[in-house]
């Protein structure tokens, strides 16, 4: 099918912003002042509440009230998509329908964890979902964390639905976008979910990054992104092997860990995340900032 107008607008570098914590409660000076220098930085758009967000230690209240300032902070001059998904449908609902009424622009819906739907469980909670309200959806496919993969097929018959307009894929597997592309159609939006292979994410035909290293160096992940889009796949690629040794001591623990130690450094946000979460080990620490200063970032 035909993806709808709106989904050209979800291309390039798109942090999964940190939700920055002070004292035990979110800091939204901070945060607004994260979402300004993202915007300055040319990242593409912005996620918010995402599992880098720290959407599962969030109260409602405050997934909520986290969407809501995003979208505030942003004002329209990139698009906001607003992390909505649950492995409750009656409780995604609620976040899809209050992300609508706030403004944002797109929902992030991740495959119900834990209770591992089937495939027609997975096509009956993303119909749901889409028939609760009008916000476009990107299906967010991470088997690693959720325990449930959503398969090609299953894919392109959500894809028929006309606000199912794409996927954050975090499978790691490449050959998946080829076949996802031939079975959901080229204007299905396919973003990659995972930074070390993002530049050959977008080789096999997708369309950008919602990235985890673009909390710490938006700048060169928006360049890279745009560098690939631009087909000067040399450049892509040599700023892909600069950005390489961020992306591994980024994940050398949690990825909101190594994002918010990276801001930290920088003097953007606290290193505070909730349990059971922990601030990085004095190791990681080290390694991302030898990423970063390797990186003129520091």
């Amino acid at each position: 099918m035909t993806a709808p107008a709106t989904a050209s607008r979800f291309t390039g570098s798109m942090p999964a912003l940190v939700t920055p914590f002070r004292d035990g409660k979110v800091d939204f000076a901070a945060l607004e002042a994260l979402v300004d220098w993202q915007i300055a930085e040319g990242s593409s758009g912005l996620v918010a509440v995402g599992t880098t967000g720290e959407s599962p230690t969030l109260t409602h209240e405050e997934h909520e009230a986290v969407i809501e300032a995003v979208v505030g902070f942003a004002a329209g001059r990139v698009p906001v998509i607003a992390g909505t998904g649950s492995n409750n449908t009656a409780e995604a609902i609620r976040f899809m329908r209050h992300a609508e009424k706030v403004g944002a622009d797109a929902a992030l819906v991740v495959t119900p964890y834990y209770n591992k739907p089937t495939q027609a469980g997975l096509v009956a909670h993303y119909r749901a979902l889409h028939d609760c309200c009008e916000l476009p959806i990107i299906i967010y496919n991470i088997p690693g964390r959720s325990a449930v993969d959503m398969s090609v097929a299953t894919m392109a018959e959500l894809a028929q639905l006309p606000r199912i307009i794409g996927v954050k894929d975090a499978t790691g597997d490449l050959a998946r976008v080829p076949a996802q592309r031939a079975a959901c159609g080229p204007d299905f939006v396919q973003l990659s979910g995972e930074d070390a292979t993002a530049h050959g994410f977008n080789a096999e035909g997708g369309v950008g990054c919602i990235s985890v290293t673009a909390n710490v160096a938006p700048r060169l992940c928006a360049e890279m992104q745009a560098a690939s889009l631009a087909g000067d796949h040399a450049r892509a690629l040599a700023l892909q092997d600069r950005l390489m040794p961020l992306h591994r001591a980024v994940f050398l623990e949690p990825g909101v860990v190594g994002a918010k130690c990276g801001l930290a450094l920088l003097g953007r946000c606290t290193e505070e995340v909730r349990l059971p979460m922990l601030p990085a080990t004095e190791s990681t620490r080290a390694a991302i900032r030898a990423a970063m200063e390797g990186l003129g970032l520091l």
